[in-house]
């Protein structure tokens, strides 16, 4: 117990430092930074196609990322949770 709450203070203290550290820095994307590349290699690059639609802010952006990986780890560990418990049923049900 002692040990997860150590090493849930350091995971913490990771994510927090680099916010003191780099006091009112701004974090892009990759996305950004692969559009500027691309400018620099090609500056006549034209993309193939743009966004439907563009969040109304960074913040929502972000939140709909966020969203979208909870969703995925979930389906993810449901499954793998879910076939894992039907293993162990069929295990026990020969070892009985």
């Amino acid at each position: 117990m002692k040990k997860n709450l150590v090493l849930i203070g350091i995971v913490v203290l990771l994510a927090v430092i680099p916010l003191f550290i780099q006091n009112g820095a701004e974090f892009g994307g990759s996305d950004d930074q692969a559009e500027s590349v691309i400018a620099e290699m090609n500056p006549n690059y034209e993309p193939w196609f743009s966004s439907f639609w563009e969040p109304p802010s960074g913040e929502i952006e972000s939140l709909l990322f966020c969203l979208q990986a909870a969703l995925g780890a979930g389906f993810i560990g449901y499954f793998v949770g879910y076939y894992k418990g039907k293993k162990n049923r069929g295990e026990r049900k020969f070892n009985a």
